[in-house]
Formats: structure tokens, C-alpha cells, sequence
């Protein structure tokens, strides 16, 4: 049986200055976590111990996402001993990755917002490396888990997701699923970067749309020494009905008809060509058309063009009174 018990060592982190609510912080980083008793204190004390070394303020905010094996009472403690700089959000049960994200990007402060897994795959050494790019310019920073030590029942899943990603939305990362990424705070606070769902793991792609810089760094990556994965062919699942929704979203929310207008047009057309073809095979072969199944097909698609193109009239009449002028554009810098 697992043993549940919390590691013996409790080392109390000593904080560093600036980093109360009235002054500037500069990291932030989230950590949504579910069941992870055992690495949630040796996460945190690779992190001070990397923060330390940098000479940068922060903080850490655990989102509890429904543990039962007594988690939250070890980010208790963990926030009792490092007070203003551990601090712990708990969902009443578990609700996802992405309302767990949403609830700590809500309440970070820091100029930069880190994301990692609470699993201790993601190694915080390479947090420097983030900064350099934010540094360079780049306003989301992911990374690339190489060489991935995961079983080949996740990574040989994710390389299909992920080569689906890059071909339908043209945003090219190995590794859109890594959880391990660097936001500036401008992005964070973009009201018109919604997530909800399971939208998570699609930041980058409506980062892109929305006109921010992206990056992808490769960074270490460890095996899982506690607790158990959360990946299954349930979520490989949701993901790719999540990636339809975000294709929509950034492709077609705006002008929907382009998307029901040809699909519509196309139907329509193909039906008028079959029952053209049925009526031509009566006039000149005598087939009776009764007896011609292709006839109701045809009428079929007719009615179905007719329905696509009525859909996308009807979603551009919605467009049309839900307009705001603010969504149509991002802007990075105002002089005045």
C-alpha cells in the first residue's frame, strides 16, 4: 500500500524582502495540484532555493483541485511557515486544470506568472532560462519536455495531439500540453483571453491569434516519483473536441458565415447535382425515378445546404448585436 505520510523534513524557508501585497512582486508561480502530498514541500523548497539564488521576490500559489490524501493540510503548514509567500487556494472538489489556473492567475501579483505541474517533473533550474526569453521579448515562454521520461502510453498519445495542433492552427510547439510556461503579466491580464473548459492547454494558440509572442524552450524533464498520473484517453479525448472549439474560436467566431456560408453552398450544390442526374437518367434512360435512392439523397443535402447557409446568416445577425469594438484588436503600447 502507498504511504501517505508527509516527508520528516521541515525546512522553514526564510523569506525574501518585497514580498508583501504592497510591494512589487515579481514571480508568480501557480501550481494547480491534486493528490500530491508527497511533492508539494519538495517542490517548494526547489523553488525558494531557486528564487534565492536569483535575488527575485515571489510568491507561490497552490490551487488544491480536490485532494483527498491530505495535501492541503501539508500546504497549511507549508503556508504557515512561509508566510507572504505560500499562499493556497482549495476547491471544494476537483474542477480541472483550467478553473484551477483561472482561480490562481486571478490572484497572482507577480510581473511574470510561471505555471508548473505539481508532480516535481518540471525542474525549476531552468526557470532562469524562461526569463531570458521573456526578457527578449517574448510574452508566453513554454516549454519542451527532451528527452520526455514518460511511458510511451503518454508520449506516443501527445505526439499525434500535438502534430494535430501544429498542422490545423499553425502554431508550431512539440509540446502544447507541457504545463511548465512563463506568461508576462499583460497577457494574464487580457480580458479577451478567456478560458474555460479544458482551454488550458491551448494558451499559446490563442496567444498567437491574439498577436502575442510565443516561444518553446526545451527544458529537463523527471520522472514521477510519487502519486499517480492524471493522463487517459479520456482527456486525449476532450482535447481533440477542445481543439475543434478553439479552431472556431480563432478562426471563424468573428465571420461565421465563411466557415457556414461555402460548407453550406458546397451541400446545396452537390444535391442539385445528384437529383440533376437522377432527372437526366429519366428523361433519357427511362429509369423511374422512384426507384432511384440518389434522389432522396440529393434532396437531403439540398435541405442540409440550406440549413448551413441559414445557420451562418443567423451567426452573423448574433455577431452583429454581441459586436464590441475592443475584441477586434490587442495593443501592446499607447504614446501619447
Amino acid at each position: 500500500m502507498q504511504q501517505t505520510e508527509a516527508p520528516a523534513k521541515t525546512t522553514k524557508t526564510e523569506a525574501l524582502p518585497l514580498s508583501s501585497s504592497e510591494q512589487d512582486i515579481a514571480i508568480t508561480v501557480v501550481v494547480p495540484v491534486m493528490n500530491e502530498l508527497r511533492n508539494v514541500r519538495p517542490l517548494f523548497e526547489k523553488l525558494s532555493a531557486q528564487f534565492h539564488q536569483l535575488g527575485s521576490s515571489y510568491e507561490v500559489i497552490f490551487v488544491d483541485d480536490g485532494s483527498t490524501d491530505g495535501t492541503f493540510d501539508e500546504l497549511k503548514k507549508l503556508r504557515d511557515e512561509n508566510p507572504g509567500i505560500v499562499r493556497v487556494i482549495r476547491f471544494r472538489r476537483n474542477f480541472g486544470k483550467t478553473p484551477a489556473l483561472v482561480a490562481g492567475f486571478s490572484r497572482s501579483r507577480g510581473k511574470v506568472v510561471f505555471t508548473m505541474d505539481g508532480d516535481l517533473q518540471d525542474d525549476p533550474e531552468e526557470i532562469p532560462r524562461y526569463l531570458e526569453k521573456i526578457e527578449e521579448g517574448y510574452d508566453l515562454v513554454t516549454g519542451w519536455k527532451f528527452p520526455r521520461l514518460d511511458p510511451i502510453s503518454k508520449t506516443f498519445p501527445s505526439r499525434i495531439f500535438n502534430w494535430m495542433v501544429s498542422t490545423m492552427t499553425g502554431v508550431h510547439l512539440h509540446d502544447i500540453n507541457n504545463g511548465f510556461k512563463a506568461y508576462r503579466r499583460e497577457l494574464i491580464d487580457d480580458p479577451h483571453l478567456k478560458l474555460y473548459g479544458e482551454f488550458h492547454r491551448f494558451v499559446p494558440v490563442m496567444a498567437h491569434w491574439r498577436g502575442f509572442k510565443v516561444a518553446e524552450i526545451k527544458v529537463k524533464h523527471h520522472p514521477r516519483k510519487y502519486g499517480v498520473s492524471k493522463f487517459g484517453a479520456r482527456r486525449f479525448a476532450r482535447g481533440l473536441i477542445d481543439l475543434l472549439n478553439v479552431l472556431f474560436l480563432t478562426s471563424f467566431l468573428r465571420t461565421p458565415l465563411r466557415l457556414f456560408g461555402p460548407l453550406g453552398f458546397f451541400t446545396l450544390f452537390i444535391g442539385i447535382l445528384i437529383d440533376l442526374f437522377v432527372v437526366i437518367r429519366k428523361l433519357f434512360f427511362s429509369q423511374p425515378i422512384h426507384d432511384q435512392p440518389l434522389l432522396f439523397v440529393g434532396i437531403l443535402l439540398m435541405i442540409f445546404g440550406v440549413q448551413f447557409i441559414l445557420t451562418g446568416l443567423q451567426s452573423e445577425m448574433i455577431r452583429h448585436y454581441a459586436f464590441q469594438p475592443g475584441e477586434e484588436y490587442s495593443i501592446k503600447e499607447e504614446l501619447d
